[in-house]
């Protein structure tokens, strides 16, 4: 093609004149385009008046464009993909999918100030309103799928709630998105898992369906029949990989009975380091076992009674050596960094121990009278810490009960305890109720700074007299002059955790306080305006549960 010739000249027939002539030609007019048509004039355009050629320039780029596309040839047809599975949970009350928009659309707007304003925090309501839509068996609308996975992609604390939500159909849009196959992976993918006693169906899942789905079908069918769920997974060990067979056997906490010991016992032996550490932490949860009976017996030649001294105390002598067998067993031999290996391998003994060996081992003692006694040598932080993750482990409420204490002691000087992140553990083993009431006592004995870890282990809504605690220690500390932000992570869990009733108890403290002079300027109006905060999110959060307990049923449903 003659250099001089323009874009809109016909074509001659020649090879030459279509395909890479026409893409260089594009190519040199989008060079133009970059440097300046002064300081590059496309040779297209050659003999154009110097002052129009950025006008002849983009018309030409037009023209290149028409014909650009219309050169394009169409690409080979695909098979549509096969229609989404029916989801026959009931459809979301109006208002409800309503709200739900609303929260997927994220949190509020900023104040101008820069703070956080008196408007609730949406995307913090989130995990509630998707907690309480799965309780009730809804399912998400079809049109909020996409904005319900990208909510799971961003927030991993969101999967499992928001791919149950999503159900069969998110399951299936998410093989279209290479964005969403994160819902293909691990627990919660919210395919329809066939009835137990469908037994066809749950073998056909099990050696066919995707690892979520498996992972889903047997916490499924362990729930409902352990030994079924036992006999799913023995089927296949041999041949599942070491990161899968990780995860399987964690499902088996699920109804954990000594029907599982022969199974955990080979498991012991098994390739995988997690797989035989997870193994000897199940086998340790069962105080009959066998291995816990080993335990037992290397823990009673570790720790007793001290017959030589005066009173009653504990005496201690660590393991010498971490042999084969203990090995087998689960201990791990070499320390972490900084830590001693004698104290090291006394620390995994006595937690593997069941703690019903040690009342005989201590004159018919109970777990308070135990953790009572004194230890030689400077073992107790080692000792209790032991004891503190064996009652987690083993979910002995008499133990935790005994290492917390009572919470009027100092935050970290409890019987057997050393922070409040292990207080908060050993409380997550007690009834609700009673944990609720031992962090009431706690907050009003020590206020709201110590608290923030053990009030996060308390049930939600939060029961009396703990929310009545919580609102009396925010007042006190308001009227107090102390830093209202120090109170900004108790304000952010008040808000998801009080009772929605507990507004009414909360209005008298909106008001813009009266500021002292010994008090941080514009504290008042950070107090008021936290507290507006919050009994406007509670009221929030009541309407919220209405609308998807029905109240609002009369609307209709949504996205039907």
């Amino acid at each position: 093609m003659d250099p001089t010739t323009t874009a809109s000249t016909p074509p001659t027939g020649r090879p030459e004149d279509t395909g890479y002539e026409s893409a260089r030609a594009w190519e040199e007019l989008v060079t133009s385009a970059l440097l300046g048509t002064d300081r590059r004039p496309p040779a297209a355009l050659a003999g154009t008046a110097a002052g129009s050629l950025p006008g002849a320039l983009l018309d030409e780029a037009a023209l290149h464009t028409v014909r650009r596309r219309a050169g394009l040839r169409p690409g080979a047809a695909v098979a549509p993909p096969e229609p989404a599975p029916e989801d026959p949970r009931g459809p979301l009350p109006a208002a409800a999918g309503i709200r739900l928009e609303q929260l997927l659309a994220g949190r509020a707007s900023p104040s101008p100030s820069g703070r956080r304003g008196a408007a609730p925090d949406l995307a913090e309501l989130l995990p509630q309103w998707l907690a309480l839509a799965n309780e009730l068996d809804y399912k998400a609308p079809p049109a909020a799928l996409p904005a319900l996975l990208d909510a799971a992609r961003a927030r991993t604390d969101l999967r499992p709630q928001a791919l149950r939500l999503a159900g069969p159909r998110g399951l299936w849009l998410a093989r279209l998105n290479p964005e969403w196959r994160f819902a293909l992976r691990g627990t919660g993918a919210g395919g329809n898992l066939p009835s137990p006693e469908d037994p066809e169906g749950v073998r056909s899942l099990w050696d066919e369906g995707l690892f979520a789905e498996r992972v889903a079908l047997l916490a499924a069918v362990r729930t409902g029949d352990p030994a079924a769920g036992l006999a799913l997974l023995a089927s296949t060990w041999s041949v599942e990989r070491a990161e899968d067979r990780l995860m399987f056997l964690d499902s088996l906490r699920t109804g954990l009975s000594g029907a599982d010991e022969e199974f955990l016992e080979a498991a012991l032996a098994d390739r995988s380091r997690n797989v035989r550490a997870t193994a000897a932490e199940l086998l340790s949860a069962l105080p009959a076992s066998a291995l816990a009976g080993r335990m037992a017996g290397r823990a009673a030649t570790c720790v007793g009674l001290d017959r030589t001294a005066g009173s009653p105390r504990i005496a201690v002598e660590a393991p010498h050596e971490c042999d084969a067998a203990m090995e087998r067993d689960g201990l791990v031999a070499v320390p972490p960094a900084g830590r001693g290996e004698r104290s090291w391998w006394l620390g995994q003994l006595v937690e593997a121990a069941p703690l019903s060996c040690w009342p005989a081992r201590f004159g018919g003692r109970g777990p308070e009278e135990i953790v009572a006694l004194p230890v030689a040598d400077d073992w107790r932080a080692e000792l209790h810490a032991a004891w503190c993750r064996a009652a987690v482990r083993q979910r002995d409420a008499d133990w935790s009960r005994a290492l917390l204490g009572s919470p009027a002691a100092p935050p970290a000087t409890g019987p057997g305890t050393s922070s409040l992140a292990e207080r908060g553990r050993l409380l997550s083993m007690l009834p609700a109720g009673e944990r609720a009431r031992w962090v009431a006592s706690f907050v009003a004995a020590h206020g709201l700074s110590e608290a923030f870890q053990l009030l996060g282990v308390c049930d939600v809504p939060w029961a009396e007299p703990l929310g009545a605690a919580v609102i009396d220690a925010l007042d006190i500390a308001r009227d107090a002059g102390s830093y209202p932000w120090s109170f900004s992570g108790v304000m952010g869990l008040a808000e998801r955790c009080l009772a929605p009733a507990a507004a009414r108890q909360l209005e008298s403290l909106t008001a813009l306080p009266d500021e002292a002079e010994d008090v941080s300027p514009g504290a008042g109006g950070y107090w008021s305006e936290a507290f507006q905060r919050l009994v406007s999110t509670l009221r929030l959060r009541a309407a919220m549960r209405a609308e998807l307990t029905g109240e609002h049923a009369a609307a209709g449903t949504y996205g039907a």
